[in-house]
């Protein structure tokens, strides 16, 4: 999934340089994550940046027996007794396999918080394993064990202490993957409209959306407006899930108490037509929205 970003002011919260304890493979970069804020609604975006600070004598990662090796980077989120919540695993954009000794790989990544029935603290652990055989990599930095460093601590709030939105017309219902109970959407019809109270006052719209490109001759387009002005006109050309971060004028949102956020897709979809293997489903489909948020910008 790509996500969009940009950088804001950060609170840092860096690794101890404290070893791998227990590998004994030399660690091959120190690690840190920063995030835009400590206190974190559910359902809220929160933006993250990842850095590792490769060492001079990493060792050779290129190849494994021929084959090349890249790590995937896993970030686990647990409550306060130590329960996993959800993880946000993903490839770095610069392969490991091409990282060099004295380089920083730096990059940032928006963070959707799922909505849990917990508030309080939680712990992000992150480190580097292989998708091919399980093997994690040494790190510098706080190790709680089998490869997996402690790099920040925050806390999450109920999801009231955000802006809360709430399907209007136009959604299907709620579905959760069978997989993965934090992996939670909503399929559009045509016209869907999701309403929230207007903070009035500059704000960011995050929209988490999949068209289905394999069905058309051509991409979906999705339009996202409030009233009559037009926020962005999305192609819906991946595959894949795309994170889009706009920005929210307090003109945008206007004068009304309510506001209606719209999402117009121009090509919809009824599954049972398609023949393959669902004939009961027959729902209108237009895009499938994994996540909507507005978050209110703070002050300079």
């Amino acid at each position: 999934m790509r996500m969009k970003f940009v950088p804001a002011c950060f609170a840092w919260f860096l690794c101890a340089a404290c070893g791998s304890g227990g590998n004994e493979t030399p660690p091959i970069a120190a690690a840190s994550l920063s995030v835009g804020s400590v206190m974190v609604p559910l359902g809220s975006p929160m933006e993250a940046t990842f850095k590792f600070e490769v060492k001079e004598a990493v060792p050779a990662l290129r190849h494994d027996g021929g084959v090349v090796k890249d790590y995937r980077v896993f970030v686990h989120m647990f409550d306060a007794n130590e329960n996993l919540l959800w993880q946000d695993d993903h490839y770095p954009p610069v392969p490991t396999s091409e990282w060099s000794p004295g380089e920083t790989i730096e990059y940032a990544r928006t963070i959707i918080v799922p909505i849990y029935p917990y508030v309080g603290k939680m712990v992000i652990r992150l480190g580097l394993y292989s998708e091919l055989d399980g093997s994690r990599l040494p790190l510098d930095g706080e190790h709680v064990g089998q490869d997996a460093y402690q790099v920040a601590t925050l806390q999450l709030l109920h999801q009231s202490e955000g802006i809360a939105l709430t399907p209007k017309s136009g959604w299907n219902a709620s579905e959760v993957a069978s997989s993965n109970a934090s992996v939670e959407w909503r399929w559009t019809k045509g016209n869907a409209v999701m309403s929230f109270n207007n903070p009035k006052h500059n704000s960011l719209l995050y929209l988490d959306i999949e068209g289905r490109p394999g069905i058309f001759e051509t991409p979906q387009v999705a339009t996202v407006s409030i009233g009559s002005k037009v926020l962005a006109v999305l192609e819906l050309a991946e595959p894949d899930r795309i994170l889009h971060r706009f920005p929210l004028s307090a003109d945008d949102l206007g004068s009304e108490e309510v506001v209606d956020l719209e999402i117009s897709i121009d090509k919809t979809f009824t599954p049972g037509l398609l023949g393959d293997g669902m004939a009961d489903d027959m729902r209108e489909l237009g895009a499938r929205v994994f996540r909507i948020a507005v978050v209110k910008q703070q002050l300079e």
